[in-house]
C-alpha cells in the first residue's frame, strides 16, 4: 500500500547514515526519554588553563579567556584545530540550521537572517561567514578533559493496530489521567499489575503492538514512524512522539544483563539473541527498567515525512545533522563541530544541538540523530565511541 515514507537520507558524504529513551548503541547507554530542558544562561568567565587532551594538537587563542558552562568550558582554539575542517559538505547541515532558527536562542538569533539568505550560497561562501562571525571553542569537561562519548538514536518503523487484535496485544499509552498529582507515578512493573493503575490507564491506549520488546525499543528511542490498522480494516501512516514519563527512573536493560553476567554484547541484537534463547525471563527483563513513555498521535505528512521528530529545542531533527547534547553543556540551537573515529563510522562534520535526553548527560557527550529505517537502526544500535566537539559562538 502506498505510504508517505522515505528512506533516511545519508549522514554526509563520507559516512552512512547513521530514533530521547535509547537505542541499540544508544540504547545501552540506552537513550532514556528526550525531555526538553530549559535555556543554558549567559556564562561566566574564568582564565584560560593549559589544554590538557593530547587529541587536539592545535594551541589555543593564547590571550581569549575560557568561557564557563554549567557543566562544561569552552576554550578558544583557532579554525585549524578542527580536524576535517574545510571537507565537510557544508549545505547539508544547513537544513538542520534552518530549523534552529525557527526557534532561535539569543545570541544564536542574530545569525538567523544570514542563515536563510547563505541557504543557496555555496560551501565556500559559507564556510567563509562561518569563520568571519564564529569562534570555535573546544568544549571540555571543568577539569579540562575534552574527549567524551558518542552514541546515536533513531525512530523506528513499526506496524501496529488501533484496537487489540491477534498478534496485536501490548499497549502504547497516551498521558494517563492523574499522571500529575502522583510522581512519581506507577512504575512498568506496577502498571502491568496494580488495579488501581490498570484502572487509571483505562481507554488511554492509543494503539496496540505485536512484540513487547519492540515497544520498549520505541519508547527507549522516544518517537516512532507507525502503520496503523483502523478498526476498518484500512491503513495509515501516523508518527506516535513523545509526551511525558511516569517519572520514574531510567535502567538500562542491556545494563541490567551485564551486571547479572548474563551477555556480553548488549547492543539490541545482543539482547534480542539473548531472550530468544530465554524467553521465559522477558517480563523480568522488561521490568527492570521502571520508566514507561507516553505518546501523542501527529500526523505525518509528505513535509514532516523528510524530518524526524521535534527535539527538545522544539525542532523538527534532521538525520545526520542533528544531535542531542546535555543542555548544562551546550545550549540549544548551537553549531558544534563533531569528531569521532570508532569501529562504526567516523565523522568529522558540522551539527546541530536540538535535543537533549535523559542519559546525555555531561560536558563531551552527544547522541546522534541516525534517521529512520533498517540502516539508521544498525547503526545506532551499535554506535559507542570516542568523542570531541567545538562549539561554534558568535563572535
Amino acid at each position: 500500500m502506498p505510504t508517505n515514507i522515505r528512506p533516511a537520507p545519508k549522514a554526509s558524504s563520507s559516512s552512512k547514515v547513521m530514533n530521547r529513551v535509547l537505542m541499540w548503541g544508544c540504547w545501552l547507554p540506552i537513550v532514556g526519554t528526550l525531555a526538553a530542558c530549559g535555556s543554558v544562561p549567559m556564562a561566566t568567565r574564568a582564565p584560560v588553563e593549559s589544554p590538557r587532551s593530547p587529541a587536539v594538537s592545535a594551541p589555543a587563542v593564547a590571550t581569549a579567556p575560557a568561557v564557563v558552562q554549567a557543566r562544561s568550558r569552552w576554550v578558544p582554539v583557532p579554525w585549524e584545530a578542527l580536524p576535517g575542517w574545510g571537507s565537510d559538505s557544508l549545505f547539508e547541515a544547513w537544513n538542520a540550521w534552518l530549523k534552529s532558527c525557527e526557534k532561535p536562542q539569543p545570541p544564536l538569533a542574530s545569525l538567523c537572517g544570514d542563515v536563510r539568505r547563505l541557504s543557496i550560497g555555496s560551501a565556500q561562501e559559507q564556510m567563509e561567514w562561518m569563520q568571519s562571525r564564529l569562534q570555535p571553542h573546544r568544549v571540555e569537561t571543568p577539569q579540562g578533559e575534552a574527549t567524551g562519548l558518542l552514541t546515536s538514536y533513531y525512530e523506528p518503523i513499526i506496524e501496529a493496530s488501533r484496537n487489540p487484535a491477534p498478534g496485536f496485544t501490548v499497549p502504547l499509552y497516551q498521558l494517563p489521567a492523574g499522571l500529575a498529582t502522583r510522581k512519581p507515578w506507577f512504575t512498568r512493573q506496577e502498571m502491568d499489575t496494580l488495579p488501581e493503575a490498570q484502572a487509571a490507564l483505562r481507554g488511554k491506549a492509543i494503539a496496540y503492538m505485536a512484540d513487547p520488546v519492540d515497544a520498549l525499543v520505541l519508547q527507549i528511542q522516544g518517537s516512532g514512524r507507525v502503520r496503523i490498522t483502523q478498526p476498518d480494516g484500512s491503513q495509515r501512516w501516523v508518527r506516535l512522539a513523545y509526551a511525558g514519563t511516569n517519572d520514574q527512573p531510567y535502567r538500562s536493560v542491556g545494563r541490567w544483563l551485564l551486571d547479572q553476567g548474563l551477555i556480553k554484547d548488549a547492543s539490541w541484537p545482543g539482547i534480542k539473541a539473548w531472550l530468544a534463547q530465554n524467553p521465559q525471563r522477558q517480563q523480568e527483563l522488561l521490568w527492570a527498567n521502571p520508566r514507561v513513555v507516553f505518546f501523542k498521535e501527529e500526523v505525518l505528512g509528505d513535509l514532516d515525512a523528510a524530518f524526524g521528530p521535534r527535539g527538545a529545542q522544539g525542532v523538527a531533527l534532521t538525520p545526520g545533522r542533528s544531535i542531542a547534547v546535555d543542555p548544562g553543556s551546550i545550549p540549544y540551537g548551537a553549531p558544534v563541530w563533531l569528531a569521532s573515529n570508532g569501529n562504526q563510522t567516523n565523522l568529522q562534520k558540522l551539527v546541530l544541538a536540538q535535543d537533549t535526553g535523559s542519559a546525555i548527560t555531561g560536558a563531551v557527550r552527544a547522541d546522534y540523530f541516525a534517521g529512520w529505517g533498517a540502516e539508521a537502526a544498525e547503526l545506532a544500535g551499535r554506535m559507542r565511541q570516542p568523542l570531541q566537539m567545538w562549539i561554534l559562538w558568535p563572535k
